[in-house]
């Protein structure tokens, strides 16, 4: 309630910016990172130019970083209007998940916090976040995983795209007791889903000017799954004779991760190899609270923070890092083509981390997450056009 307070009470100490051309493009985290050619346009935008965007407030910090992703939208007159919908994570029944389901296939777009998964729950209770993947059939997770301006860490060049299988594999949800002490758990790969990821990737590859795709596997072990996996990842490389392309074994993935990231450049991986390597990545560069993330698919897009975690135990004290849930509200404005107002609000975010070196307690800061973001709303009064070279 803290946090929802300081937040609202923003507008009251910093004039809103109205007028003047908006900023140019920073090449960080942007423009949204996916193949205009594998999706569906948004949906056009409807009263008087206004995009009407399902906002799920999930758990943990989500429902507070989405009070301040509201409050800069309104201070920088986004031309975005937010249906929030909210998803009880301690339900059993799917109501409310299929109520969010339904308000994105109705507005196309999602913004949302994490929502918890308890592992204590029955079996037959679902992920509500895979619920909501496979329904709307999200196939690919897209991850940027950079080093940032202002953040320290070990390693210093870090630019890797992560392009996940988001709908079958270990998520598939097929699990059974057959026999009393011994369980089964189904692992799906389909060919028809792995050609698709695989070809999503490459074409992400050279939109973006990328040299080099990585498929990340266990075919030594489940030869018939993951070679499945493979072995599609290199039908689809050899119709992109431009991009080089490796394959490397999932534990030593982590391992050269962790000691030589620089030489990843975009990487493709089964769901729940893509679950672990994003995790490495957003350590490697500082932390959950500073990746974005997005779930793309044909017709929907839905955006998030790249690692997935709720925050429960940090929720409700202003100590969050705000940057990961900003800047994928950035990643939705591009996907929306407003491309201006993704840049004003992204080069706000990097050079309030990079100049005025406010940071969170995550990244070894003082800051609090009103603090932050009050920060980033006097850079867009003050620099309606922003034109810093990150």
């Amino acid at each position: 309630m803290a946090a929802s307070s300081s937040v609202l009470s923003m507008s009251k100490l910093i004039k809103p910016l109205w007028g003047g051309r908006l900023g140019n493009t920073v090449k960080v985290f942007g423009p949204t990172l996916t193949s205009r050619r594998e999706r569906s346009s948004p949906l056009p935008a409807k009263y008087g130019g206004r995009h009407t965007v399902t906002l799920i407030p999930g758990d943990g910090i989500g429902p507070e970083l989405l009070n301040h992703v509201r409050e800069v939208f309104r201070f920088s007159c986004v031309p975005v209007d937010f249906e929030v919908v909210n998803v009880n994570s301690a339900m059993t029944s799917e109501d409310d998940i299929n109520n969010a389901i339904t308000a994105i296939r109705r507005n196309g777009v999602a913004l949302k916090g994490n929502i918890e998964t308890n592992h204590t729950m029955p079996p037959s209770v679902k992920s509500r976040n895979n619920l909501l993947r496979t329904s709307l059939d999200l196939y690919a997770n897209v991850m940027h995983c950079q080093s940032l301006p202002g953040v320290q860490t070990r390693h210093k060049d870090i630019d890797i795209l992560i392009v996940r299988e988001n709908t079958e594999g270990e998520y598939s949800s097929l699990e059974h007791e057959s026999v009393t002490g011994v369980v089964e758990s189904l692992k799906i790969i389909t060919r028809t889903n792995s050609l698709r990821i695989a070809d999503y990737a490459f074409k992400l590859a050279r939109e973006k000017g990328r040299r080099r795709v990585t498929a990340v596997h266990k075919a030594n072990i489940m030869k018939l799954g993951d070679g499945l996996f493979l072995q599609c990842c290199r039908e689809v490389a050899s119709g992109y004779p431009d991009l080089q392309f490796d394959a490397m074994i999932v534990d030593n993935t982590t391992m050269q991760l962790v000691s030589n990231p620089e030489q990843f450049d975009v990487m493709v991986m089964p769901n729940l190899y893509g679950n672990v390597v994003s995790n490495v990545c957003a350590g490697l560069v500082g932390g959950p609270g500073l990746v974005p993330g997005a779930n793309y698919g044909k017709d929907y897009a839905v955006f998030e923070t790249a690692t997935r975690n709720t925050g429960k135990s940090i929720a409700g004290r202003n100590i969050a890092n705000p940057t990961a849930m900003l800047l994928a509200s950035c990643m939705m404005l591009d996907h929306l083509k407003l491309y201006e107002y993704a840049s004003l609000l992204r080069t706000a975010i990097l050079t309030c981390m990079n100049e005025t070196r406010l940071h969170t307690a995550d990244i070894g800061g003082q800051g609090t997450t009103s603090e932050v973001v009050q920060s980033i709303m006097k850079l867009i009064q003050s620099k309606g056009q922003l034109t810093t070279d990150l």
